[in-house]
């Protein structure tokens, strides 16, 4: 039913197997093979997801920023479900804010998980149990496994990592572990858990980091969210601990492929974080020049250009400083006095009642008769 997920798991496993199988000093059924087959098809899936993962920080990031608007959203139309979804969305519409890429990397590694687990559980399909096929040990070591043929499956049976097979999970019944008695010994319990549990403490440890790391750069405003504040726990406390509780039913793959991806996030976090960190301060550095160039210096003449632009536009042009006056009062001063002795050349309005007087200082010559 869900071959469309189990093909391409299948194919990158086997695709890395006979990258690190064509290593002299390897080999294709060593189990150091199979172990680094599962941790480079990690490494391609998150190399894959890496720009929806930059979208995921970004769009964390901006919803952070729109906290306060969203909550005043919320507040305004309490009473009124409808309204504040509408408002919310073209809030999140004038933003470019989505928030599905902010799960989007998440979501598309849980069927690349589901699918890893089921093909390495599908190399040892002698159980009975849920999913299981009953196999006997021979049909089992002939029949092949999606992408890996009877000789892939057979070379997954006889390789071991320190004495353990990498499908193999600490509480894996002990007549399943016959299925790999014909291509060497059959693993023991011991040989199971000294493998599995270093690497359960591991994946717990790097999975608490990684919660540290993201709880780390958030905004005080959203960790005193208490939302945010419950996930917070539960990712620094109790998803790692999970980690330990459920390490021992699964396979060492499976582990392997826990630690791998941990390793990856906590390398990528640190190189996107500083990357966006770096695209901010540069833009605030650039928004700070822009504004200190087109700031008015002192002693400057006015910039005319702006006038003329924004008389074109239909926007009133703002008044320059000129020599510390503003240049409106300048102009006013320039208009209102002569030069020289201070009198005013304008013309004045006469005061009510007086008559109009033309030719100051001069006497009207009279006709003569």
């Amino acid at each position: 039913m869900l071959d469309f997920i189990y093909y391409p798991v299948s194919g990158i496993l086997w695709v890395w197997h006979k990258v690190f199988g064509a290593i002299p000093f390897l080999g294709p059924d060593s189990g150091f093979t199979w172990a680094l087959s599962v941790v480079f098809l990690v490494f391609t899936l998150r190399a894959i997801l890496y720009k929806p993962f930059v979208k995921q920080v970004r769009t964390t990031r901006q919803m952070q920023e729109l906290q306060p608007q969203i909550k005043a959203l919320q507040k305004k139309y309490a009473g009124d479900r409808q309204r504040q979804a509408v408002e919310m969305q073209k809030l999140q519409k004038e933003h470019g804010f989505n928030p599905i890429m902010g799960c989007l990397p998440v979501l598309a590694q849980a069927p690349v998980f589901i699918g890893l687990f089921h093909v390495l559980r599908s190399f040892n399909r002698t159980g009975t149990g849920f999913g299981q096929l009953g196999m006997s040990v021979e049909d089992n070591a002939n029949t092949p496994n999606y992408f890996f043929s009877v000789e892939d499956v057979q070379s997954f049976l006889s390789a071991r990592l320190f004495g353990a097979p990498i499908s193999a999970a600490i509480t894996t019944p002990s007549d399943q572990l016959e299925a790999f008695a014909i291509y060497g010994p059959v693993p023991t319990m011991l040989n199971i858990a000294a493998v599995a549990i270093p690497l359960m403490v591991i994946a717990s440890v790097a999975t608490h980091f990684n919660s540290r790391a993201s709880v780390a750069r958030q905004s005080p405003e959203a960790a005193a969210n208490p939302q945010s504040a419950i996930m917070n726990k539960l990712a620094l406390w109790i998803f790692p601990l999970g980690v330990l509780v459920g390490g021992p039913f699964l396979p060492i793959a499976i582990l392997l492929y826990w630690v791998s991806n941990n390793i990856w996030t906590y390398a990528q976090q640190h190189i996107v974080f500083r990357k966006i960190d770096a695209e901010e301060e540069e833009k605030k550095q650039a928004a700070l020049a822009r504004r200190a160039e087109n700031a008015p210096k002192p002693g400057a003449r006015p910039n005319l250009s702006k006038k003329k632009k924004a008389a074109v536009d239909g926007a009133p042009a703002e008044p320059e400083v000129v020599d510390g006056v503003m240049e409106d009062d300048a102009s006013e001063q320039s208009t209102g006095t002569a030069s020289g002795d201070g009198s005013p050349t304008g013309t004045s309005k006469p005061k009510p009642g007086a008559r109009p007087q033309t030719n100051r200082g001069k006497s009207p010559k009279r006709k003569r008769r």
